[in-house]
């Protein structure tokens, strides 16, 4: 069966805008607690970012899901990977957060967690959607649910991450400054990193509901990588609205992106003989990755785009860690999904268990220019179908051999086709990709 709402990662959109609007998410509340009050007595969590159409949605599934029988416990902000936890540790019978990730404030959207911290399976998803095409029926006034507020969720999650590092390492004398994207994290990250002895420095960190994500955080790390070089920090930690991605910045304020962070991570967990499996990554990791696993004697699988293949690839091979270099990095051993700050604490712990500052540390990788040029589509168009194309295509590839990579897709969420090409010399690689652009461009107009 077709999704009709769900994508690879929730229901997301513009606010206001179908399907992100207050009516819809009073209808979905309805249905998941439908889906969810077949399970028996319990309650679902409810979590959101800072974005200020938070409190709207947080208030139209409140009343959906109570309206099914179900009980609401209201987290208020709390990071998409926080929800997760407490879905679990709380025994909720699931969680759902309000938040639009690394999109600006205008946008928002729904996503959900199994009771195992997880992302809902298909069928659960596909469950959910039978009962959107359904009427509202609220249930006789003695089984409505009920609504209350979690008030410790903040620390219980601050907690869980100290956790995921061991007790005996000390971060005095560490300077880090954080970058909480005006996100779900600002009242959590500085906590964490300066109560394992870090001097924390924060920027990105007085949300007013317009400002999440807004040349700051992740997606935007140059703000970041200033505040690391005027206040001599050892290091930078970006995170994203939600929460899950994270973007680095060493001492020198060069950026560090998720396919080096994978690396670090891997390469401190094979060290420390707590690595099993391989490396998941996805079509856009970058080759340079490849091959400083393959040094390693460590193989890199490559998911479809998407941290919900990554999982799904890393769950099939037996793997703990993969992400992607827009920084959504997975460690599964500490938890069950990305977490931008997690993640953060195995790069401070690969730190201190080699000696090494986060510059050498990265050195082991060498990026291949990778340049990525978008063509504009009138018409479905797949590349892998195209003979003209696969020609050129081919062509390429030949002339990079061993030392470079192609990769060609169709957008599936705009008119688009991606044209990615790597390669040792940059000025090469940005000719490939003009020359298989062109190729792209001409069979449209065939």
């Amino acid at each position: 069966m077709t999704r009709k709402y769900f994508g690879t990662d929730g229901i997301r959109g513009k606010a206001g805008e179908p399907p992100i609007t207050p009516d819809f998410l009073l209808k979905l509340g309805w249905a998941t607690g439908r889906v969810f009050a077949k399970e028996g007595s319990g309650f679902v969590l409810v979590g959101k970012d800072t974005r200020i159409s938070g409190y709207m949605f947080e208030s139209a599934l409140e009343a959906g899901l109570t309206a099914a029988g179900v009980d609401a416990h209201l987290l208020g902000p709390m990071p998409t990977p926080g929800i997760a936890y407490l879905t679990r540790t709380l025994r909720a019978r699931a969680g759902i957060v309000i938040s639009a990730s690394h999109n600006p404030y205008y946008d928002n959207g729904v996503k959900f967690f199994s009771v195992q911290g997880t992302k809902l399976a298909d069928e659960v998803e596909l469950e959910i959607e039978r009962y959107l095409d359904s009427p509202i029926a609220t249930v006789e006034s003695s089984k409505l649910g009920k609504a209350k507020r979690i008030v410790d969720a903040s620390g219980r999650y601050i907690e869980f991450c100290k956790g995921s590092i061991p007790t005996r390492l000390d971060f005095r004398g560490l300077r880090i400054v954080i970058d909480c994207a005006n996100g779900a994290t600002y009242h959590i990250a500085p906590y964490v990193f300066s109560e394992i002895g870090a001097e924390v420095v924060t920027i990105g960190a007085e949300p007013d509901g317009l400002n999440i994500n807004d040349e700051c955080g992740s997606t935007k790390p140059d703000k970041l990588a200033a505040a690391v070089s005027a206040y001599r920090a050892d290091l930078g930690i970006a995170l994203d609205g939600d929460g899950d991605r994270l973007i680095m910045v060493d001492h020198k304020g060069e950026i560090v992106d998720g396919d080096e962070l994978i690396y670090i991570i891997a390469k401190s967990r094979l060290e420390a003989k707590q690595l099993t499996g391989p490396i998941v990554g996805t079509l856009m990791s970058n080759l340079g990755l490849e091959h400083a696993l393959d040094k390693l004697h460590l193989k890199l699988l490559r998911a479809k785009v998407g941290d919900r293949y990554v999982m799904e690839m890393l769950l099939e091979h037996k793997g703990v860690i993969g992400g992607e270099n827009s920084g959504h990095i997975i460690c599964l051993d500490r938890t069950t999904t990305g977490d931008g700050i997690i993640s953060a604490l195995q790069v401070l712990v690969a730190m201190h268990e080699s000696g090494k500052n986060l510059n050498e540390l990265k050195s082991g990788m060498h990026k291949y220019p990778q340049v990525l040029v978008n063509v504009k589509t009138s018409k479905k168009i797949n590349p892998d179908d195209n003979e003209d194309i696969k020609k050129a295509v081919a062509a390429v590839e030949k002339k990079l051999g061993k030392n470079g990579r192609v990769l060609l897709r169709a957008s599936g969420t705009e008119p688009l086709v991606r044209v990615m090409v790597e390669g040792q010399d940059v000025l090469s690689v940005k000719e490939y990709a003009n020359e298989l652009a062109e190729a792209v461009k001409h069979a449209i107009a065939a």
